[in-house]
Order: structure tokens, then sequence, then C-alpha cells
């Protein structure tokens, strides 16, 4: 069985990611890390070059390669889900997991956050907080596809486990 957990950049999708992987004895992916070893580049550097467009087809194409895993928890990325037919590809292959998390969360997340996130970069504090209440408004109706709904803000992993357990005895 496939996890995919999505959600807004800063939402936990790694951090929860792991912990549900360790709970279920899956395995664990990151997309950006996968694409990151493969072309040898950070997901920023790769912005810079090469731009969002080249990005996206990458991405799209890592996560294409996720679908030959099993027993395996897949953190994407933020906008993964928003492109193409992913989240129609993500639903089709395996259980996806969106990690919903307040504007004003997220905020404080990425603006504590020393990881540096390419569609943030040159932006105010100010104009973070405006940009990602921007991108929620596009990005919300893809990530509310989802299988399963959980607030990223004191995720209950052993609810998760609950409530993804009863989804795969459905399947």
């Amino acid at each position: 069985m496939l996890i995919y957990l999505i959600g807004y950049m800063g939402s936990g999708k790694t951090t929860a990611g792991l912990k549900l992987a360790v709970k279920m004895g899956y395995t664990f992916a990151d997309l950006d890390v996968m694409i990151e070893n493969k072309y040898k580049i950070t997901i920023e550097k790769f912005f810079e070059k090469y731009g969002e467009p080249t990005f996206r087809k990458i991405e799209r194409e890592t996560l294409i390669e996720t679908f030959s895993f099993s027993n395996t928890v897949v953190a994407t990325g933020g906008g993964t889900p928003c492109f193409s037919d992913n989240m129609e590809l993500i639903n089709k292959n395996g259980i996806s997991v969106y990690l919903k998390m307040p504007d004003n969360a997220l905020g404080q997340r990425l603006l504590n956050s020393k990881k540096k996130r390419p569609l943030l970069a040159g932006q105010t504090d100010d104009e973070i907080i405006v940009s990602i209440r921007n991108q929620l408004q596009v990005r919300e109706p893809f990530y509310l596809k989802s299988c399963l709904v959980s607030p990223g803000i004191d995720l209950d992993m052993n609810s998760l486990v609950g409530d993804i357990n009863k989804i795969i005895g459905v399947c």
C-alpha cells in the first residue's frame, strides 16, 4: 500500500511521514529528496537554474516512479497534487492524506524555518504571509480531493493510523 502525504509547504509532511512510516512498519520516501539525489542539485538551485515548469515535469516523473513502491509513505512537494493530473494519479495508486493547517500557522512555521523555499524567495515576512494565503486558495481545492483530511497541528498519529487502516480495509 502507498500512502501519500500532501499539503502546503511547512505542513509537516516529512516529519509526519517519517513517524507514520515507523508506526505502520512502512518505508519512507520524500519526493524532493528523491529529486535532489537523482539530479544532484537542491530544489532551490533547481528552481533557480531550470525554472518551475521544468521542475514540475521531473516532479511528475518522480511521482510516477513511486507507484512501483510497496508499503511506503511518500511525502510529496506542496505543489505536487496541483499540477497535471497528479492528484488523480495519487488517489488511483494509493491513499492520500491532506495535512491541513491554517495559513497563519504555516506562515509562522515557514518564517521560522531554516530551509529555504524557492516559491517564497526574496519576499518580506508580510509578503510571505500574503503569498501563503493566495497560494492556499489556489491549491486547497486539489488538496481537498484527498482520501483523508487530517489536522496538521497536534496531529494524532494513532488516530491517523486508525483512519488509514479503515480505508485499507475497504480497498
